[in-house]
């Protein structure tokens, strides 16, 4: 049965947009608030209206949580990058180009139904139908390790070191023009970018957003790019993407964040299928023994040859 939820808006919040008014309110995302403003969900004092409206104080609002439909994932014989299994725990070196979980427009494909077919259906069930045995995630067009668990009791051990990052993960990136320093770090909270909801963005006023701190060092230089090793403290949703973009330095062949359209993109075109940013390297405390492991990937090859490219292009 559908969940019915209602609030009255303080004449403070005159002028707040509507769909933020229920993220904050209700604890949803702004997307999610969205959705069901369009789908006719909301009313304010007994009206629907258009996702964009401004509070004016002291509107009734009402909000029907429909009833969820959740859409379980199906196994799929897709080959995986294995590079360490045991009863407790999968750790994958995940393909650009694949999608972690099931979701709108992805329903297949996914890192989770391969998983699926791979454990046999023994994954942690924490993270529902949609995301059995995944603890953390990275972009699609993202490859690189990323730990899995095949049981509840694995995925709270590491859910919970995640919180007080003692899951080191260590990333090679290739941005855009020149870093003046050899080393730095971005401490800048991340949030949903105001205007575009697929977006990130670093949030500038004081308690907006959530803590995201970004470590880098650079590897070598080339002229206008920089290859870079960079370690997340966090792990914000398009975090290095969105702290190198602040930093004027958007990675290279990034759609979204400005780093594509480059005449090195145009010439090399076969190498591209988005941003250049490998997880490389995976460091965990095991679930069950407390051993600490220590995992590494190559670079993928058409990274490689991007880096392979610079290198002659800019040899002195």
């Amino acid at each position: 049965m559908a969940e019915l939820l209602s609030a009255v808006a303080e004449s403070a919040l005159a002028g707040v947009r509507l769909d933020r008014f229920l993220a904050d309110r209700f604890s949803l995302t702004r997307s999610t608030a969205e959705r069901l403003i369009e789908a006719e969900h909301v009313t304010v004092s007994g009206r629907t209206v258009a996702k964009n409206y401004r509070l004016r104080g002291g509107e009734e609002i009402s909000l029907r949580l429909p009833d969820p439909t959740p859409a379980e994932a199906s196994p799929e014989n897709i080959p995986l990058d294995i590079v360490y299994e045991d009863e407790d725990i999968v750790v994958v070196n995940k393909p650009a180009g694949m999608v972690v979980h099931p979701a709108a427009g992805n329903e297949s494909g996914t890192l989770v139904n391969a998983l699926l077919y791979h454990c046999k259906g023994s994954l942690s069930g924490i993270g529902g139908v949609e995301r059995p045995g995944i603890v953390h995630r990275i972009d699609k067009d993202t490859a690189g390790l990323l730990v899995v668990a095949k049981n509840d009791a694995a995925h709270t051990a590491l859910s919970a070191d995640l919180k007080v990052h003692d899951v080191r993960r260590v990333y090679h990136a290739i941005a855009l023009g020149n870093f003046k320093e050899d080393e730095g770090t971005v401490n800048a909270p991340i949030g949903r970018h105001p205007t575009d909801r697929k977006k990130m963005a670093v949030c500038r006023r004081a308690g907006e957003g959530r803590e995201a701190i970004t470590h880098y060092r650079v590897l070598e230089r080339f002229g206008g790019m920089t290859y870079l090793c960079c370690e997340l403290e966090t792990g914000r949703t398009h975090q290095i993407r969105v702290h190198m973009a602040s930093l004027g330095h958007p990675l290279l062949g990034d759609p979204v964040y400005g780093g594509n359209g480059t005449k090195f993109e145009a010439k090399h075109r076969a190498l591209f299928c988005g941003q250049h940013l490998f997880a490389g390297e995976l460091s965990l405390t095991h679930p069950r023994t407390g051993e600490r492991m220590h995992f590494k990937a190559p670079l993928p090859p058409d990274f490689e040859e991007v880096l392979r490219i610079l290198r002659k292009e800019y040899e002195t």
